[in-house]
């Protein structure tokens, strides 16, 4: 069982929108693209207990807080989910609102004819709808889930209720990093969950709240507690008959069903000993490796205890190291018959196929859409899955990127955009500030396929490369990015070394010199203080493709002062800056004119 497709309209920041998921996914894109509302969105669909609490939905879970259109009618929430891949078990239960979804076109099939069913890319479907909406008789907000097929004629649905739900088994994983309601009874509690899958109901209400009635509490004369609620009971019946508010003691709680779901708790041993009493503790208190080992017990057992489950969950990386992501991913992965993460960290995306990533934005008018990674033919699969982590993942993950043709600049660049910053931060901003990933095309004939890719995935796509002799690739790098930078010579050292100011370069020579960083196999043009400036360069010109790897480059540009910097370099991240961050717009004076 899997959700195959979500339609989304009106629903927090989303105005319109639709998702087609494949198996396992992770949603990345920038925060508030609309991730977590799609997640929130399946939630309220097919979650077993949202429609149920009190208020499933408020003035804020509307696009733009609008729940009301001009002539004051009702403007709904509307949301269908659909799923396919169903048990045998399910197709039984659903028989009668079962349709076809095509998996070749990732839509649902219309209808007849009867071949138009057939094949193995047709799959037995259910579509299930929310819809929540402002009623003005009750002044209040009402919601409910239901069957999409089949139609009614007078437009009411069947009734999708909760024991149909937990036969879909969605189910969200919320605050992993503390599991603080993991190994609660608190309502939607992982141990909750489990005891509801198992259909066990503990009776143990009743025994405990009469054990708890009888409890006393501070009851004794010496803590003053007892004295002061008595002067508290003699003050209020100078208002009031003498039998109301009378005897006023200290219980442990509300002493109700759902207080005590709040405040029970899993007391686990924490090794320490207390005399010859093992300490025990809340099992929050262990530490994070084991809360979050419990958890993924606990959800194992909820797993084993269904046929079929969807495990939503999002940002599993949170407070959590590397390794153990990975363990919660492959975890949850395995034992749910789809999985649907939410995730800002690249070792959760290494986990996953390209086609399983998918790369969700929001428009300004709020219309949401997702693609999966469809990488150009030059990269081969086995330098995708070694080369991710380093190259791919920090591109994928942020809003803007720059798109270098080599190694040197794409350490330079960042180098020299933190520098300036540093000397004039009025003027000028990092790269990491601006929302910028650099990423490394390795040679100019790639920045066009680069460019196309992250510009098809809705980022904005800057450019840097070399003085361009053919024009063809030119075109295509200028056609394929949003800025494209062109260097005024071929071989960025030789921009370096042409541009910045004789003093920096002296400066960095000597620096290399004195801190026996010069390299051995060019001790013959070790510089000195007495070289000559076409010297200097060319000995700087061999040190700084040797030391491509190491930063070299950058190295120089951390140097240098505002007066020192390369003109080029200053150009173009000035340039980035005010379309990353642009100027805001002039006020107008009071006379209505713009100033002059």
């Amino acid at each position: 069982m899997r959700v195959a497709q979500i339609q989304i309209k009106n629903f927090r920041g989303i105005s319109e929108g639709s998702l087609t998921l494949p198996g396992h996914a992770v949603l990345i894109g920038d925060n508030n693209s609309g991730k977590s509302s799609v997640i929130e969105a399946i939630d309220l669909t097919l979650g077993p207990d949202r429609i149920n609490r009190a208020a499933a939905i408020d003035e804020h879970d509307f696009y733009a807080g609008r729940y009301l259109d001009a002539e004051g009618n009702p403007l709904p929430i509307e949301i269908e989910v659909t799923i396919v891949d169903l048990s045998a078990e399910q197709v039984r239960h659903f028989k009668g609102n079962l349709e076809f979804w095509d998996e070749t076109a990732g839509a649902l099939v219309g209808g007849p004819p009867v071949e138009a069913i057939e094949g193995e890319h047709i799959k037995e479907a259910l579509r299930v709808g929310f819809r929540g909406w402002y009623e003005p008789d009750d002044d209040d907000f009402k919601a409910r889930t239901f069957f999409c097929s089949p139609p009614q004629v007078d437009g009411e649905q069947p009734p999708f209720r909760t024991n149909d739900k937990r036969l879909c088994g969605f189910l969200v994983l919320r605050a992993l990093r503390t599991g603080s309601r993991a190994l609660s009874l608190e309502r939607g509690s992982l141990l909750d969950v489990i005891l509801r899958v198992k259909e066990l109901r503990p009776k143990m209400w009743e025994k405990v709240l009469e054990q708890l009635r009888v409890l006393p509490v501070a009851a004794d004369p010496e803590l003053g507690i007892t004295q002061i609620l008595s002067g508290v009971q003699a003050a209020i019946r100078t208002f009031v008959p003498s039998e109301w508010a009378s005897d006023p003691h200290l219980r442990v709680s509300d002493l109700t069903r759902e207080t005590l779901r709040r405040t029970l708790t899993v007391f686990m041993a924490t090794g320490a000993m207390n005399g010859s009493t093992p300490h025990a503790a809340p099992f929050q208190h262990q530490g994070n490796g084991t809360v979050n080992m419990l958890v993924l017990a606990l959800i194992s057992m909820i797993a084993d205890a269904r046929r079929t489950v969807i495990f939503a969950m999002e940002e599993p990386e949170i407070a959590i190291p590397p390794s153990t992501q990975k363990r919660i991913v492959d975890g949850v992965r395995n034992k749910a018959s789809q999985a649907i993460f939410t995730s800002h960290s690249p070792y959760v995306l290494e986990e996953f196929s390209p086609d399983q990533i998918l790369v969700v934005r929001r428009d300004a008018q709020g219309k949401l859409s997702a693609a999966p990674l469809v990488f150009p033919p030059h990269i081969k699969r086995k330098a995708y899955s070694s080369e991710f982590r380093l190259r791919f993942a920090e591109a994928l993950l942020v809003r803007r990127v720059l798109i270098a043709e080599g190694e040197t600049e794409t350490a330079a660049y960042p180098a020299a955009a933190r520098r300036l910053a540093e000397l004039e931060p009025q003027a000028y901003a990092s790269l990491e500030a601006l929302g910028i990933a650099v990423f490394n095309a390795r040679t100019d004939s790639q920045v066009a396929g680069f460019g196309a890719l992250f510009r098809g995935l809705g980022k904005t796509v800057f450019a840097v490369c070399d003085r361009q002799t053919d024009a063809a690739r030119q075109a295509q790098i200028i056609a394929s990015v949003d800025h494209a930078y062109e260097a005024p010579t071929r071989g960025f050292e030789n921009l370096l070394l042409n541009e910045t100011a004789e003093a920096a370069l002296r400066r960095f020579a000597d620096q290399l010199v004195a801190d026996g960083e010069w390299p051995l196999h060019l001790a013959a043009e070790m510089p000195q203080a007495a070289t000559p400036l076409d010297d200097l360069k060319n000995a700087l010109r061999k040190y700084l493709s040797w030391s491509k790897g190491s930063g070299g480059a950058a190295d120089l540009l951390g140097i240098c002062t505002i007066a020192e910097m390369p003109a080029t370099v200053k150009a173009v991240l000035t340039a980035i800056k005010s379309i990353a961050e642009p100027a805001p717009p002039a006020a107008t004076p009071p006379g209505g004119a713009a100033a002059a």
